[in-house]
């Protein structure tokens, strides 16, 4: 399914040596953690998709009618916030995200500031959900 296209695809990059290179000590020791957690839970390795992490895979549909191939979740360790892809889409998790701690959210994404400052067990639930959802085989 890979198309030439499309910016951000998956790469055998080497997922510890981007996570080396994070340039804020406080960022990249988060973003080791997080790969941890999201390791857990979902029991898939990471794969480099450009500068985010992703596991899993799904299917989707753009408004063009075309199929693509994404990551059922991922990580970004981004200079503002650690991007949490894949974890509430059109208003979903609210109950889970009300308990989570410090955060935005975006389209589909949660923004952490710190991972320190959420409840790493109402993350895991996010993932665990998120990852039921959105996971194809």
């Amino acid at each position: 399914m890979a198309d030439a296209s499309r910016k951000t695809t998956a790469t055998d990059a080497d997922v510890d040596g981007f996570l080396d290179a994070v340039p804020d000590p406080r960022r990249r020791d988060d973003a080791r953690a997080a790969v941890r957690l999201l390791r857990e839970v979902t029991g898939a390795e990471p794969v480099m998709w450009g500068s985010i992490m992703g596991f899993g895979r799904q299917p989707y549909t753009t408004a063009d009618g075309k199929q693509h191939e994404w990551f059922a979740v991922g990580l970004a360790a981004r200079k503002a916030a650690l991007t949490l892809y894949g974890l509430t889409y059109y208003g979903s998790n609210e109950d889970l995200l009300a308990r989570l701690g410090p955060h935005t959210t975006g389209k589909g994404c949660v923004y952490v500031k710190r991972l320190d400052a959420v409840d790493l067990d109402v993350l895991r639930d996010l993932v665990r959900r998120a990852w039921a959802a959105n996971h194809t085989g």
